[in-house]
């Protein structure tokens, strides 16, 4: 199982320049357009990064909301025209590096995005910014589930059967999950199919969206599922009553991510869109709203906030295999679909 730490890589050294002192960068102007899932994810941009940081910027950021699903199939069918439609794609980390690997996205670095040297050694790739992340825990109903669960295999206890959920869109995470207590890891998922065969014989709950998960975890009809921290964190300062526990398998990584298509009508403008999400403003900002960590090494988070979202120096991490994951997934959602769902 690959694993890391933050404190294995240590910090990149602050002392790039900033962003605005940049001449590329200082004189980027025109219309941006930023496809993005919309929603409050839109919205956080929209005050914290256009109203803000490019207030007085020059730039038109235009928003082009959509599933991730429709933004890669866009970026793919346009990737040999000489001009595409978008400038800067909002994705996770496993639809970056497929857009990558696809000969679509634009290679980065801190001559293009200074703020780029601030980021975690363990978040940066070649291709994309990391936006913000959170780590994958196991969410429980602290009146129901006793003791506290320490492990995914806390989810298989037969005291719970009919109350545990799992979530349709989040097939990947799940399998991988129950791989991890089943001998396999990320990069052999294989183990995590007949582990979920076992929880599906005690009743397990199904949900199509995240949306779903929180209702039933509010109304009691679930008392434990496989979530990301930043989640538990909304979900409970909505009044759910939810803790979260990291299981002892690892915390495995939810990273979202930024690229920028290699035909972008308009790069300059693109790498200043992508600098400014890495502001500290910004960053705090979405830390503070949505409960994702911020990728930013340099950003101050308020300490009772960053003790429930953001994870210690010697943290250790499960990276995804992002490789695998893309060879598969057609396979993994044909077993999910016709042998666990059915």
């Amino acid at each position: 199982m690959p694993d890391i730490t933050r404190r294995t890589f240590g910090m990149l050294s602050a002392s790039a320049f900033i962003g605005s002192a940049l001449p590329g960068l200082a004189q980027a102007r025109g219309r941006v357009v930023v496809g993005t899932w919309g929603g409050d994810y839109q919205n956080l941009q929209q005050a914290n990064i256009v109203d803000t940081v490019l207030k007085d910027s020059g730039l038109q950021v235009v928003f082009d909301p959509a599933a991730e699903t429709v933004r890669k199939s866009k970026i793919l069918a346009e990737r040999r025209l000489p001009r595409g439609s978008m400038d800067v794609a909002c994705l996770t980390r496993q639809g970056t590096y497929e857009m990558y690997v696809n000969g679509a996205l634009e290679e980065l670095d801190e001559t293009k995005v200074p703020n780029l040297a601030k980021v975690h050694p363990f978040l940066r790739t070649k291709y994309s910014v990391p936006h913000m992340y959170t780590g994958r825990v196991i969410l429980y109903n602290p009146k129901e589930v006793n003791p506290a669960p320490i492990s995914y295999a806390d989810l298989w206890d037969k005291k719970y059967a009919g109350r545990v959920g799992v979530i349709d869109i989040q097939y990947q995470n799940t399998i991988e999950s129950a791989a991890m207590v089943a001998g396999g890891g990320p990069s052999n998922v294989e183990p995590g199919k007949e582990k979920l065969l076992e929880l599906k014989k005690q009743g397990v709950r199904i949900y199509p969206t995240n949306e779903a998960m929180a209702q039933a975890l509010k109304t009691g009809e679930v008392v434990m599922c496989i979530m990301w921290n930043a989640r538990g964190f909304m979900w409970k300062n909505a009044g759910i009553d939810v803790e979260v526990a990291i299981p002892r398998e690892g915390l495995a990584l939810y990273i979202s991510d930024v690229g920028i298509p290699k035909n972008a009508p308009n790069k300059e403008a693109a790498f200043a869109y992508l600098n400014a999400m890495l502001d500290e403003r910004p960053q705090a900002a979405f830390a503070a709203k949505m409960g994702y960590a911020p990728p930013n090494a340099t950003v101050k988070l308020d300490p009772a906030l960053a003790s429930v979202i953001d994870y210690k120096p010697d943290q250790q991490f499960v990276l995804p295999d992002l490789d695998y994951m893309a060879k598969i997934d057609a396979s993994l959602q044909s077993w999910w679909e016709k042998d666990f769902k059915s």
